[in-house]
């Protein structure tokens, strides 16, 4: 029997494995010292992800308080994803891409209809997703904040604008996320067919949790 590739570098025991269909969100509590692994199925695919803590949900990721704590805008490998009580909620332990986004938000009905016109309004976006999910535990529109965007390639221009091109992923690629404290993640994989995030054409990707 062949090993699986994308087991590959993982320790501990698989007691989680999803294979997250293109356009679908997907809901998962995380224990504190558990890896969650997200594996980019077919390459190019954005991951728009959130965090709350389980403890307390009013305590989730804080895109601020994580950049201002690392002092650089990207997240690599080591980075610690803070809350809003600027505690550790996650550890980016490793990464196959070089760099992921946590500035260039969700894609929602109305950021399409404004970037693409108004023909796009009635098509699927990540904030339906990440409300989806997140009224199976009770939380609503107001508790989607800032969110990041695994395997997004959003550049920072010269003139301070924000570009979204061409992903920066592969095939079977990976990033691997270690939890510092007891989790739910929230994962929109991202529907989005109107720029290059997805290369066009949303796919599915694999969360693998090992403890």
């Amino acid at each position: 029997m062949n090993p699986d590739p994308h087991l590959s570098g993982l320790s501990g025991t698989v007691v989680h494995d999803a294979v997250v269909p293109a356009r679908a969100p997907w809901l998962h509590h995380v224990a504190a010292g558990q890896t969650l692994r997200i594996v980019d199925l077919e390459g190019n695919q954005a991951v728009d992800f959130l965090l709350y803590s389980a403890a307390d949900d009013a305590e989730r990721y804080s895109a601020q308080d994580t950049v201002a704590a690392q002092g650089n805008l990207f997240l690599r490998k080591g980075t610690v994803l803070r809350s809003n009580e600027g505690r550790p909620m996650m550890t980016i332990a490793d990464t196959a891409v070089e760099y992921h986004d946590t500035i260039g938000g969700a894609c929602s009905s109305e950021s399409n209809t404004l970037r693409y016109g108004r023909h796009t309004k009635a098509e699927h976006a990540c904030v339906e997703n990440f409300l989806e999910a997140n009224l199976l535990e009770g939380r609503g529109k107001r508790d989607i904040v800032s969110n990041i965007n695994f395997f997004m390639n959003v550049p920072v221009e010269q003139d301070g604008s924000l570009g979204i091109v061409d992903g920066i992923s592969a095939p079977g690629l990976t990033v691997d996320l270690r939890a510092e404290m007891d989790v739910i993640v929230v994962v929109s994989n991202c529907p989005q067919v109107n720029n290059p995030c997805n290369g066009f054409n949303p796919t599915p990707v694999r969360m693998i949790v090992t403890a």
